[in-house]
């Protein structure tokens, strides 16, 4: 028979240098769960990825070619430039702000449609680590939708870089806004048709009106003072700087306005993440 005393005297001597569980040490952050988080937002929409990511630049590209053939070759934007290239710009800003919109505000309602707001409400994570993953997640979809509509684009206008950093500054801006602004939508709206009203009635319209299509410098007054009061005028403007060197406004009020929308919506989007408002009951 098999020395049973000295098998439990072995296992007891293992079992006293044996650490209990710990507590995990998170720190200030938890980076983990912050990752992780992000991790998904973005694997949510890469999952996707011809819903997400093809068919808005397939629409690009249909804007570029119908103005291309319509318009581009006979007529000529402020500076002398090809309309088509001054045309560019405006259509990757475009496509950066609906999706970057669309990827928070969609993940949020999806949530709590399907009653899953408890996969990122249980996990130790604060307001504040939540408003980063979902807008950082944001933030990728727009600037990988804006890249590949660049893309796309070059074949029809050879765009030139005039100041890199106006085109990182305004689109990482960009698209932080209005993922911070599809974080407060989402966590607003109680079903889809909520989205539906503040993308057709307040986003496309502001978008569309904004210079994407034409310079406001051909507008007349008091229309152009008008546009001067759209926050994303002042993105596709600062946006366009980038490219080719001419803007329509004054870019250091475009980087203030930027900023300071930039900072209250960081406010709001931890406020109402950190109150749980509609997401906890």
């Amino acid at each position: 028979m098999p020395d049973t005393s000295s098998q439990s005297d072995a296992v007891k001597a293992s079992l006293a240098g044996a650490v209990p569980p710990q507590p995990r040490v998170m720190g200030a952050v938890n980076w983990l769960g912050l990752w992780t988080l992000y991790k998904k937002e973005v694997r949510r929409f890469l999952k996707v990825s011809f819903q997400t990511v093809a068919a808005p630049v397939a629409t690009t590209l249909l804007y570029m070619m119908v103005f291309s053939l319509a318009i581009g070759v006979t007529r000529e934007a402020p500076g002398g430039l090809p309309f088509v290239v001054f045309l560019g710009p405006g259509l990757i800003m475009m496509g950066l702000l609906n999706n970057a919109f669309a990827n928070s505000s969609s993940s949020l309602i999806v949530a709590k449609v399907q009653g899953n707001t408890v996969d990122f409400l249980m996990p130790p994570l604060s307001a504040g680590e939540l408003a980063a993953a979902f807008i950082g997640g944001a933030i990728t979809r727009g600037v990988l939708v804006a890249a590949a509509s660049a893309a796309v684009i070059v074949p029809f206008a050879s765009l030139p870089v005039a100041h890199l950093w106006a085109i990182v500054f305004f689109g990482v801006g960009a698209a932080a806004m209005l993922g911070m602004a599809g974080v407060i939508a989402g966590v607003w709206a109680e079903k889809f048709d909520h989205l539906a009203v503040i993308t057709n009635f307040i986003i496309m319209p502001l978008t569309f009106l904004s210079g994407t299509f034409y310079s406001i410098s051909i507008l007349p007054e008091p229309f152009q003072t008008i546009s001067h009061v759209n926050p994303f005028f002042y993105l596709i403007d600062g946006f366009r700087y980038g490219f080719i060197g001419y803007a329509d406004g004054n870019i250091a009020i475009g980087v203030a306005v930027t900023l300071v929308i930039n900072a209250v919506l960081l406010v709001a989007c931890y406020g109402v993440l950190r109150s749980g408002w509609r997401l906890r009951t």
